[in-house]
């Protein structure tokens, strides 16, 4: 064990504060649908890494700029949300069952993009993306700052969009009480394809800046599945803003711990959280 100098660990917080940045964008619809739609969408990953590829071919073939294509993915992967929520309501798809079709999804999704994008390591290059300015003695990459400015606004809109509008207290009242919403006149099928769509959309923003920052591979998808289920359940089914706070603890502890023990440390922090919540606030999880 060696203890880095002041400016290394700062630069080591700087960079967990990103990382639980991109943990949020991650875990907000994986949260929304797993804690008011009671589904285990294990697929959310898959849509995060198809948007993220999507992205990539966008700007390397066509020449669109990434940002731009935050404003093409989400409507298509809302419509990709809905018909996902159609299919399984129409099965009736029970929560652990919804884990295990999503699973099926993911892997779906996992050989379409090897099909299509082989599993070569892919790189989105961009005017930005390399781009970092110094602060102090500390560098903020572009990519990364701009992943955590999207990620407290979507946390915070979605937040406000749950508390203040009457779609979203119907969505939290259908959540609570399936059957005594629907008896105040609440559509819990609309609302349950709406909801299904905008989760599934922020997954394709999630992928956008993924692409943004990491370079590429198929075989990442379930890499990412054991910490942002850390961050959700840290942060509490349904919450809005438990994942944004959850994913920058846990971006945090894991890169104080990486940058004084290894690298290798990371997931031992990011799953004794978990364990220590489940341990003594049982009734979140």
């Amino acid at each position: 064990m060696t203890f880095p100098s002041l400016n290394l660990l700062l630069q080591s917080i700087l960079s967990g504060v990103f990382i639980g940045g991109m943990y949020s964008m991650i875990g907000l619809g994986l949260g929304l649908s797993w804690g008011l739609l009671r589904q285990i969408n294990l697929a959310h990953f898959g849509f995060v890494f198809l948007s993220a590829y999507l992205s990539y071919h966008m700007v390397s073939v066509w020449g669109i700029d990434p940002l731009l294509t935050l404003l093409i993915l989400p409507p298509f992967f809302f419509a990709i949300g809905v018909a996902q929520q159609w299919l399984l309501s129409r099965f009736r798809i029970s929560p652990f069952n919804s884990l295990l079709v999503t699973f099926g999804f993911t892997v779906m999704i996992e050989s379409l993009i090897q099909y299509v994008w082989t599993a070569d390591f892919r790189k989105l290059q961009s005017a930005y993306g390399e781009e970092k300015f110094k602060v102090g003695g500390l560098f903020i990459p572009v990519p990364e700052l701009l992943t955590l400015v999207l990620a407290i606004l979507f946390a915070f809109g979605v937040w406000a969009a749950m508390r203040f509008t009457d779609i979203g207290k119907a969505m939290r009242a259908m959540a609570e009480d399936g059957p005594i919403a629907a008896a105040f006149g609440i559509n819990q099928r609309w609302l349950s394809l709406m909801l299904s769509g905008t989760c599934v959309a922020l997954a394709s923003i999630a992928g956008v800046c993924f692409a943004l920052t990491f370079t590429l591979t198929p075989t990442q998808i379930f890499s990412w599945v054991g910490v942002v289920f850390a961050v959700v359940m840290l942060g509490g089914l349904g919450s809005a803003l438990g994942p944004l706070v959850a994913g920058i603890i846990i971006g945090v502890s894991e890169a104080i711990a990486m940058a004084i023990f290894a690298p290798s440390w990371a997931p031992i922090v990011s799953f004794s959280l978990l364990i220590l919540m489940l341990l003594f606030r049982p009734g979140r999880a």
